[in-house]
């Protein structure tokens, strides 16, 4: 079994993705969708935790080559990040999505010189947004960035596209299309399931379960 698919499993298992196509979800944004995904779910179980944390070191190795030091990505990404930085023993900082207004007002959560080349760990790329705006904060403050890893994206275009315009490259353990194929073996969902998931996947702003 490939990487992609172990980690498809495993999150499904665990219920950290949740696939509901005739009863979707609604995103913050307003997007209708059926499937739901929060990677938190796999720091309660300790064989997916660990899957996933030595999955993500080794394909950052793999991708990245050598780096300084990791940083997390505010909130959902802090715990994977450590994760990461504990299996290859690396210095560890978590960047927020915005300064705090109290105390030192810190950005950058951790010790940072400014001149470290940084892994960036994000647990979702949707969009991409979050974990951009935590790439362009890094190298304000002098660093340079390897690259960016996450356990799970939709494959949306818009993300590769954001990704490409901030020149940064970014690989993710598993992703939309290999979840369905591993739902389906699973008996998760029906084969007619399949075309209502991939058309959303097409299309996520315009589609509802009646489509």
């Amino acid at each position: 079994m490939s990487v992609a698919a172990e980690v498809a499993k495993q999150l499904l298992e665990v219920e950290a993705v949740l696939l509901s196509p005739l009863q979707p979800f609604l995103w913050t944004s307003g997007i209708q969708s059926p499937i739901y995904c929060d990677n938190r779910k796999v720091l309660s179980y300790p064989k997916a935790r660990t899957i996933v944390k030595d999955a993500l070191a080794a394909e950052a190795k793999a991708a990245f080559g050598d780096f300084d030091m990791v940083a997390g990505v505010a909130t959902a990404g802090i715990p994977h990040g450590a994760l990461v930085a504990d299996a290859l023993g690396l210095p560890y900082v978590y960047v927020r999505s915005r300064s705090k207004v109290h105390g030192l007002k810190n950005l950058v959560e951790g010790h940072l010189v400014g001149n470290e080349k940084v892994l960036v760990v994000e647990d979702l790329i949707s969009t991409g947004g979050s974990a951009i705006r935590v790439v362009e904060a890094l190298r304000e403050r002098g660093c340079e960035v390897a690259g960016t890893i996450a356990i799970f994206n939709y494959g949306f275009e818009k993300a590769k596209l954001a990704f490409e315009k901030a020149n940064c490259p970014y690989t993710t353990l598993s992703n939309y299309h290999v979840l369905l194929e591993e739902a389906l073996k699973m008996k998760y969902i029906r084969e007619e399931d399949m075309d209502i998931l991939k058309k959303w996947r097409e299309n996520p702003e315009a589609w509802s379960p009646a489509v």
